[in-house]
């Protein structure tokens, strides 16, 4: 069974959050801005207000990280002054949350072209579309540290090649 190479998101999440805010196929939030969306639509579904359909995702894969609860559950205050050290052995929950986000939208778009298909195919041999989406993660996670090493754009067709050979 193939698996992407290991991608240690506690060592590299600082420098893929970078990335994925710089690069052009993401919008470009600031840190803090990443922070208060998740924290304001968190609290929005806590009180059962209405939710724009991003901040609907975004509440979906928070509820289904109870480990991110306390963090988000917190005072904004202190939600903005926290850092994720990976020497701390933390993992950055708005990374986490933010790669969950991205992935959803470009299945609901297919873009890049072909990734819908290829994540069907993993979530059907995983039984699993969490388990699918952590994988997808990953093959995302490595197809961006490869662009940034190499200084060149993410290559689409390597990211679907890595999901597929995934679902194998």
């Amino acid at each position: 069974m193939f698996k992407p190479k290991p991608f240690d998101f506690m060592w590299r999440s600082h420098k893929i959050f970078r990335l994925i805010c710089e690069c052009p196929m993401f919008f470009n939030p600031t840190l803090a801005e990443v922070r208060q969306f998740f924290y304001h639509a968190w609290h929005k579904s806590l009180k059962n207000e209405a939710l724009a359909p991003i901040e609907s995702i975004a509440t979906h894969w928070m509820r289904q990280h109870p480990e991110y609860h306390a963090v988000l559950n917190g005072p904004i205050e202190a939600l903005e002054a926290a850092q994720f050290p990976p020497e701390a052995g933390e993992s950055n929950p708005f990374l986490h949350l933010s790669m969950h986000l991205s992935i959803s939208e470009q299945l609901s778009i297919n873009q890049p072209i072909g990734i819908r298909a290829a994540y069907d195919k993993l979530a059907q041999k995983l039984d699993d579309e969490h388990a699918a989406q952590h994988v997808v993660m990953e093959c995302l996670g490595q197809v961006l540290w490869q662009a940034q090493r190499d200084k060149r754009e993410p290559d689409s067709a390597a990211y679907i090649d890595l999901i597929l050979r995934a679902s194998s």
